[in-house]
């Protein structure tokens, strides 16, 4: 049960929005970030990202106080690159998103993920992004993550939607759709992980 109360903690709205233009103070996105950026994590980093596309296009975003605006980096998979400083949140800076469909149906995710991806891990490679990931959401702990107490299940692995992967365990092929999940315990077996094609989100994976 806590694990499954984490994951929703990771993936579902951190700030429901009800009008367009979105504006939200960035005194919320900081306070993750400052989690992040005080601990010791080179292999990994937190997303903030606004699903439902097709509902909620975001055209474009910029962070502003009362005397600047800046403009702000936005993927076509509607990730948002947001600035980590200090000065922002004491000016009490606001993150605008002007989007196109109802502001009933955006919301902004949270999720910790692999800063970059790569064809091929060793067994250690994988252990390593599995620690970072433990030891950064225990940092979290507190609302609204409560209550993760425990360590994560394993490892997911991302790719190209309805895309067929050849995924190679120490040499022996199987094809996957779309993800792939290694438990703790499949890690610890494993010597090799190869993929035909680069992931593209490894995040963690925990048991409902």
């Amino acid at each position: 049960m806590k694990k499954s109360l984490l994951f929703s903690c990771l993936l579902v709205a951190v700030t429901s929005v009800q009008a367009a233009p979105i504006s939200l103070p960035y005194q919320g996105f900081y306070q993750r970030l400052n989690q992040v950026n005080k601990g010791n994590y080179p292999l990994i980093e937190i997303a903030f990202w606004v699903p439902n596309k097709s509902r909620c296009l975001i055209k474009s975003g910029t962070i502003t106080t009362e005397k600047e605006s800046f403009p702000l980096t936005i993927t076509e998979e509607q990730r948002i690159f947001l600035p980590y400083d200090a000065r922002l949140k004491s000016d009490r800076a606001l993150v605008n998103l002007d989007i196109e469909g109802s502001a009933d149906s955006c919301s902004i995710s949270m999720q910790v993920r692999a800063k970059n991806t790569k064809q091929s891990y060793s067994q250690q490679e994988v252990q390593e992004l599995e620690a970072e990931m433990n030891t950064m959401l225990s940092d979290m702990q507190g609302f609204p993550m409560r209550y993760f107490s425990q360590d994560i299940a394993g490892i997911n692995f991302e790719f190209e939607p309805d895309s067929k992967i050849s995924v190679y365990i120490d040499g022996k092929e199987q094809i996957v759709t779309d993800k792939l999940r290694l438990s703790s315990e499949q890690i610890e077996a494993l010597s090799i992980l190869e993929f035909n094609a680069k992931p593209l989100v490894i995040s963690p994976w925990t048991n409902g």
